[in-house]
């Protein structure tokens, strides 16, 4: 065999020392760090007792019984809203095109369908759509702590399972989903009470998936160790990054990471209910955890016990298509356009707009700069309010390209500028208040200084509830107007009104209300 010259010297007599050199193995010649290593005992094989949140967990959805009127009420509202979003949704091109199954003209047998649709589709790709339309517009549900989301996302993964086993002959009714979902709103929210995701950069769909996993394994028949096993997969899955909400990142990613996150909790149940294993640490484990690795190894704090509070207290989305940190800030500027109007003035004649609000919208929503995207524009509080100020009104199609194109909007933008009301920030960590405060300052070019008009609670807010609720049935009536025609429509609305009776329908019944003729 050929060797290099080099390699033929040294090979035959293996010397690379001389002789009388004798090689003594001390313990200084040894890194520190090997000999730390050498006399490591290495990692305990033993499985230990699951998280306390893991259990908690699953107490919660197999033990506890919903026994508030308020809050089945609330789901009632919440379910008929939340449909009549997706149904919203599905009118715009760019959401209605990452719908259906994966291979086109698949039909499921006894499948999941889509609301708006005549698709028919497994759980886990029906959890996807459903998940998808309803986050589309931002226009569903919110609740705002140390973490803000949407926790009627969730019905993706509740509608989508409970359609499915209807279907196949199980009895789940519309009284189900609606403990379905006060339970998963619970879940997401508690989590979100004292928890800040987004300040360690995950997005708040990670609670989602957690909640939606655990609501589901109980409906596929997993037992209370089951659920533990699947909620531990959702936490030790892999967790998206904010960034897709954020300059200079802000995409449509963020309207179908709810979806997302549906399919990915009946994904999961589905394979716990097949034998996969949980992870018992997954949250307290040293350097593999999630808190080691994903929030800075501080543990979840609660504060308060698991019950029926976010349901109870969850803000609607009535007047606007908007990030809800800037719904009172719109409801502002659509006064102040009346008044700025009743002075025979108009919005480009404003000098300047100063917005007091809470420390969130100032971290999240303040935004300067061109705006690429309609998922952009819906999470700038400036182009929120300069549309009104300027048109009187903010829409579902005030986010799009065409409406975007009107130099003004941007002129106006650049007039506007946010600081933090101390306040606002206070009252709206408060449990007794959750308010959501935005107050508005105008002064016009030619130094008249309109009155600032502060609005704390917006319509959608429990405070409100009285006044908003005719207003959500009528959001309600618009989005499946685009639909369906009048005499479908009154069927539908005479269907979800009689609170008794709904209650009672069969799941496929109600979902069949809805699919496309």
């Amino acid at each position: 065999m050929f060797f290099p010259r080099t390699l033929r010297a040294i090979a035959p007599r293996q010397r690379l020392l001389p002789r009388s050199h004798t090689f003594k193995f001390t313990p200084a010649l040894v890194p520190r760090s090997a000999r730390s290593m050498s006399s490591h005992a290495g990692e305990s094989t033993l499985r230990p007792e699951p998280d306390k949140v893991l259990q908690d967990i699953a107490d919660y959805v197999h033990g506890y019984k919903i026994e508030s009127d308020l809050a089945y009420e609330t789901a009632r509202l919440c379910l008929i809203d939340t449909i009549g979003c997706g149904l919203e949704g599905l009118r715009f091109p760019e959401c209605a095109k990452l719908l259906g199954p994966v291979v086109e003209g698949t039909i499921v047998p006894n499948g999941t369908k889509v609301p708006g649709t005549n698709y028919q589709l497994d759980p886990i790709r029906g959890a996807f759509n459903i998940g998808t339309i309803i986050r589309w517009l931002d226009f569903n549900d919110c609740f705002l702590a140390a973490e803000w989301g949407h926790p009627s996302d969730n019905l993706g993964a509740i509608l989508a399972v409970a359609d499915h086993l209807t279907r196949q002959g199980q009895s789940f009714t519309v009284y189900d989903l609606l403990e379905g979902m006060i339970k998963a709103h619970e879940i997401q929210g508690s989590l979100a009470l004292l928890n800040s995701f987004n300040r360690v950069g995950l997005d708040h769909v990670v609670l989602v998936k957690v909640a939606s996993t655990a609501v589901v394994s109980k409906m596929l028949g997993l037992n209370r160790d089951q659920t533990i096993d699947a909620v531990s997969q959702a936490w030790v899955d892999g967790q998206s990054l904010r960034t897709y909400r954020h300059a200079p990142n802000t995409g449509p990613r963020k309207s179908w990471a709810a979806g997302d996150a549906c399919s990915r909790a009946v994904n999961l149940a589905l394979l716990v209910k097949k034998g996969e294993k949980g992870l018992p640490s997954v949250l307290t484990a040293k350097t593999w955890g999630f808190y080691d690795v994903l929030f800075k190894g501080k543990p979840f704090e609660f504060q308060i016990p698991y019950s029926s509070y976010i349901m109870e207290n969850v803000l609607f989305k009535i007047s606007y298509p908007a990030e809800f940190h800037a719904q009172t800030a719109v409801e502002a500027a659509h006064i102040l356009h009346d008044k700025i109007k009743a002075l025979g003035k108009t919005a480009e004649e404003i000098k300047s707009v100063r917005i007091r609000t809470q420390e969130a919208a100032v971290r999240i929503i303040d935004k300067q700069g061109p705006l690429d995207n309609f998922a952009d524009r819906d999470h700038a509080i400036n182009y929120m309010v300069a549309y009104p100020l300027l048109f009187g009104e903010l829409t579902s199609e005030s986010y799009t390209d065409a409406s975007a194109a009107d130099p003004r909007i941007d002129a106006l933008r650049a007039k506007i500028y946010c600081v933090e009301e101390k306040r606002f920030s206070v009252d709206y960590h408060d449990p007794e208040k959750r308010s959501i405060g935005n107050a508005l300052l105008v002064e016009l070019n030619d130094g008249t200084v309109l009155d600032e008009v502060e609005v704390e609670y917006p319509v959608g807010h429990k405070r409100r509830r009285a006044e908003g609720t005719p207003l959500l049935m009528n959001k309600f009536k618009r989005h499946i107007s685009h639909h369906f025609d009048e005499a479908h429509q009154k069927k539908i609305l005479d269907t979800v009104s009689d609170a008794s009776s709904f209650a009672k329908l069969p799941v496929d019944k109600f979902t069949d209300l809805f699919v496309k003729p």
